[in-house]
């Protein structure tokens, strides 16, 4: 049997699969990752890394630097089509093979993919907000003003809007985060995809589900740390999710 027969007899096997996606799943659409050997956090602009346009002090202090990279990266993604991966998944849900994706991307790719039921660690543009007010603006709001690198704000009390992504210095969502770990907790079967799981607190969720009593299938071209636990290690998420895919009974 083949490594996507494998993986498909586990989850027919399991009650409560939850999936965790990162960059890998969307660099499959196209979208750099962060910290790859290609990562936008290896690029600088204006003299600062991009890294550090991603801290919230320095959002604060000059919102104008962050929007005008943004535009042509976070109000970019709007370009990009889900991945084999995303639309895999996706089926899974659909067949009752798959309880959740929790994922450390910002891209909405899941959701456009047609999963229901996905728990975001690091928020996504979805939705912005207010750092004065409050007041929530769409997407599709926001994208026109911020495709011309020009600072969004609030039509209420004109402070500084600011999307809805994680920044370094910021908490994750507690409902967001709450939610992940009580599916982890949940789960009989865990599949980690596209993560070297290096980012904290959101890295730790996976091996939680394994205390639990989780069995862990572990998709990613480098290694990760819960390699060793792992019942099944595989490398190649584009072959296995297309081998997968093709194993799936077709949908009406």
């Amino acid at each position: 049997m083949n490594s996507a027969g494998q993986l498909l007899d586990l989850l027919r096997e399991s009650t409560s699969t939850v999936a965790f996606t990162g960059a890998g799943v969307s660099t499959l659409s196209g979208i750099r990752d962060f910290r790859g050997k290609n990562g936008i956090y290896n690029d600088t602009f204006r003299g600062y890394r991009v890294e550090e346009l991603f801290g919230i002090d320095l959002f604060r202090r000059d919102p104008s630097l962050f929007y005008e990279w943004a535009k042509d990266f976070v109000y970019g993604l709007d370009a990009f089509r889900p991945s084999i991966v995303h639309t895999t998944l996706a089926r899974l849900e659909r067949q009752g093979l798959l309880a959740a994706v929790v994922t450390q991307n910002i891209d909405r790719l899941h959701t456009l993919a047609g999963n229901r039921v996905v728990h975001e660690l690091h928020g996504s543009p979805a939705w912005h907000r207010c750092l004065d007010c409050g007041r929530a603006y769409p997407y599709a709001e926001i994208a026109p003003v911020a495709h011309q690198g020009i600072v969004p704000r609030c039509a209420g009390c004109g402070g500084i809007v600011k999307p809805d992504i994680v920044f370094y210095g910021e908490p994750l969502p507690e409902d967001v985060f709450a939610a992940a770990l009580e599916a982890f907790r949940q789960a009989d079967l865990i599949l980690v995809l596209g993560s070297s799981l290096t980012v904290y607190p959101a890295a730790a969720l996976p091996k939680e589900g394994y205390t639990f009593g989780a069995r862990l299938v572990m998709v990613n071209d480098a290694p990760t740390p819960l390699d060793p636990l792992a019942m099944l290690r595989l490398h190649d998420l584009a072959d296995t999710f297309t081998e997968l895919d093709a194993l799936l009974p077709p949908e009406p």
